[in-house]
């Protein structure tokens, strides 16, 4: 979505939007989003002020997912919002500053501000990289792969981790030593 400011850089005061942006990202392996999917597009709102030439934008973007649960693989669904700020200028103003620091501005390039790739990147960067469907997921079983939220899988004890070995020699020689004194 491109928002024309021209107004506002013509001295206008305020300028309201609200508008939908599809979210296809979920689709691109090398996405932070890859296999989430969105129902619905995301939803932007806010505003930018312009006080004497300093211009300001608030906005607020939501959006639903459906996913699964990264120990357990049980669908889950729920809604992301996030609230952002940032000082907006014409691209000419920022000339001398260095391209690490343009990221805290919203850029204006000939009158319009395009607001796509921004909200792309701060959703992949402010969005969760895993879910759980609760807090004490037991996840599978990693030889029969039950849902060991479902209760136990009755397969036989797991073989400890060779590399434990070591730890646990030193744990039964401290238990020794305890019963000893």
């Amino acid at each position: 979505m491109k928002l024309d400011l021209r107004p506002l850089l013509a001295g206008e005061r305020f300028l309201a939007f609200d508008f939908e942006l599809p979210l296809t990202r979920s689709e691109d392996p090398t996405s932070f989003l890859y296999g989430v999917v969105f129902p619905s597009p995301m939803k932007v709102k806010g505003d930018i002020t312009n006080t004497a030439g300093y211009m300001r934008m608030k906005l607020t973007l939501s959006v639903d997912y459906k996913t699964a649960c990264a120990r357990c693989l049980a669908p889950l669904s729920g809604s992301f919002s996030l609230d952002l700020e940032k000082t907006v200028a014409p691209r000419n103003l920022l000339a001398d500053l260095p391209e690490e620091k343009l990221e805290d501005f919203a850029i204006i390039e000939d009158g319009f501000l395009d607001l796509d790739e921004p909200l792309y990147e701060q959703l992949e960067m402010e969005f969760p990289i895993r879910f759980l469907c609760r807090e004490d997921c037991k996840g599978l079983c990693p030889r029969c792969g039950k849902n060991l939220n479902d209760g136990p899988c009755g397969c036989p004890e797991k073989d400890p981790d060779p590399r434990l070995e070591p730890l646990r020699k030193i744990l039964e020689d401290m238990k020794k030593n305890n019963k000893e004194t």
